[in-house]
């Protein structure tokens, strides 16, 4: 099988929990540095599907390389590739899918609870899990939902937090985490965190790290069920 893309925007997001994943079902990963300047493929065809991470820019931000991913995202999509994206990666989808990425009401930063859909795409990417469950959260924007998706999650904060088109699936929330990065994006965001704190979406690093072993453990079990569901259709 053709190696997964996965493309990582900032060095302090990387593909944590998702790497896990893939090497633990014996799937070979290529990251592409998008942070570290690494070009841009300009067709996907050399890898099995594609995966976007997450990152503290905004897709409507003027910078060189979010066209050509943008182009590289709807070129994937149009010929059933399964896409993956984790916050930032499910705007890019968003957009290059015409939907539009706004600020959001109210920043989310820390675990908070988000419901699935009352929808059959819902119920078969999240399967197993409980119609509740908790996730991850690190965004000040969100993005619509585009012509032709469907609608698969939201939480109180958030209304549009996942939606699924073909194979693929863009995501507001942070599956991908683990613990060291929990750990670490609470150290390297305290000035973010300090200054958002009227959110009611916002978490104090304390708070982010409460019963974290048992948050994270669970939270592997939520991208279980959306990773096991999109590595069934990568292609060979």
């Amino acid at each position: 099988m053709k190696p997964v893309a996965i493309f990582r925007h900032h060095p302090a997001e990387g593909p944590g929990y998702f790497a896990t994943y893939l090497e633990r079902h014996g799937i070979a990963w290529r990251l592409i540095r998008i942070d570290a300047r690494d070009p841009v493929p300009p067709d996907p065809s050399g890898f099995s599907g594609l995966a976007f991470m997450g990152g503290p820019m905004s897709v409507n931000d003027d910078l060189p390389w979010i066209p050509p991913v943008l182009d590289l995202i709807r070129i994937a999509l149009e010929r059933g590739m399964p896409v993956l994206g984790h916050c930032l990666g499910g705007q890019l989808m968003a957009k290059a899918l015409g939907g539009q990425v706004t600020r959001a009401a109210q920043k989310e930063i820390g675990w908070g609870e988000v419901t699935r859909a009352a929808n059959a795409t819902a119920e078969e990417w999240f399967a197993g899990l409980p119609e509740r469950f908790l996730c991850f959260h690190w965004h000040g924007e969100t993005f619509s939902i585009p012509q032709g998706a469907t609608h698969v999650l939201s939480s109180p904060l958030c209304q549009n937090q996942g939606f699924v088109l073909g194979n693929s699936i863009a995501l507001q929330c942070h599956v991908e985490m683990t613990e060291e990065l929990v750990r670490a994006w609470c150290q390297a965001g305290k000035r973010e965190i300090e200054a958002s704190r009227a959110s009611p979406g916002v978490q104090p690093p304390e708070a982010m790290l409460q019963e974290l072993t048992f948050r994270v453990s669970a939270l592997h079990r939520v991208a279980d069920a959306v990773y096991g569901r999109w590595i069934r259709k990568l292609e060979g």
